[in-house]
C-alpha cells in the first residue's frame, strides 16, 4: 500500500508536468503527506494539464456524507477495471499524483515496524497513477478527492511489503491522462516499477507521526 509520501520543492511542478497554468497555491514543503490532507494533483481538462487541490481519500459520488463511510486512500489495480466502485473514475477521472518519494514500513517478527523512504533512482519528481472523484454537496459545491493505485511489489519492495504504488514513467503519464479510454492500454500501465530502479533508505521512526514534517524524515537513520 501507500500510506505516506512526500512532495517538496513544488516550484518544479509546472515545468515537470507541463502545466497549462502556474500553480496557485502556497509553496510549502511536505515531507509527510498523510491521508485526509489537501494536496496538489494533476488532471487533464479539455486537453490541458491543470493542477487541482484534492483530499487524499476517495469519496464516492454516491456518498451521502463525505466524512463517513468508504474513503480509500489506495485502490488495488486488480479490482480497478472490474469493480463498480471505480467504473466512472477509471474511465473518466484518472490523475497524476506528484511525489518525490513514499514511505513504507517493514513488519518484523517482534511486531516492530521499520520505516523506509523509497524513491525512483531515475526520477527526482515523479507521479503515482491515481483516480479522483468530484463529490457534490446539496448546494452543488464539489469536493475533489483521490486514491493512489497499488500493485504487486517489484524485487526491491518484496522484503518490505506485499504492495507498492503504481509509479509512472514520464512517457506513460500522457497515456494515463489521455481522455480516450482503452482498457488494454490502461492495464499495461498498472505494473510494478522496473526492478533495480528503486532506492530504499531506512529512516527515523519519527515519520510514524504525521505531526513530524521536515527534511530529516527522508534522511538515512543512523
Amino acid at each position: 500500500m501507500c500510506g505516506r509520501y512526500t512532495l517538496f520543492e513544488t516550484r518544479d511542478l509546472g515545468p515537470r508536468f507541463n502545466l497549462a497554468k502556474d500553480p496557485k497555491f502556497v509553496d510549502r514543503d511536505n515531507y509527510n503527506v498523510a491521508p485526509g490532507q489537501q494536496v496538489p494533483v494533476v488532471v487533464n481538462e479539455q486537453g490541458n494539464r491543470m493542477l487541482k487541490i484534492m483530499k487524499w481519500g476517495f469519496v464516492p459520488v454516491w456518498s451521502k456524507d463525505p466524512s463517513r463511510g468508504l474513503r480509500p486512500i489506495n485502490t488495488k489495480s486488480e479490482s480497478l477495471l472490474s469493480s463498480p466502485m471505480w467504473r466512472v473514475a477509471i474511465k473518466q477521472q484518472r490523475c497524476l499524483v506528484p511525489s518525490r518519494g513514499f514511505y513504507e514500513w517493514q513488519r518484523l517478527p517482534e511486531k516492530r515496524k521499520l520505516p523506509f523512504f523509497i524513491h525512483p533512482k531515475d526520477q527526482e519528481l515523479f507521479a503515482f497513477a491515481g483516480i479522483y472523484s468530484s463529490w457534490k454537496d446539496a448546494e452543488g459545491y464539489p469536493l475533489f478527492s483521490f486514491s493512489i493505485i497499488t500493485t504487486t511489489p517489484n524485487k526491491e519492495m518484496q522484503p518490505i511489503h506485499n504492495r507498492m504504488p503504481v509509479i509512472l514513467k514520464p512517457e506513460q503519464e500522457k497515456l494515463w491522462l489521455e481522455p480516450a479510454y482503452s482498457e488494454p492500454i490502461i492495464e499495461k500501465l498498472l505494473v510494478p516499477y522496473e526492478d533495480g530502479k528503486l532506492e530504499l533508505v531506512r529512516v527515523s521512526e519519527d515519520v510514524n507521526s504525521s505531526r513530524n514534517n521536515d527534511k530529516h524524515l527522508i534522511e538515512a537513520y543512523v
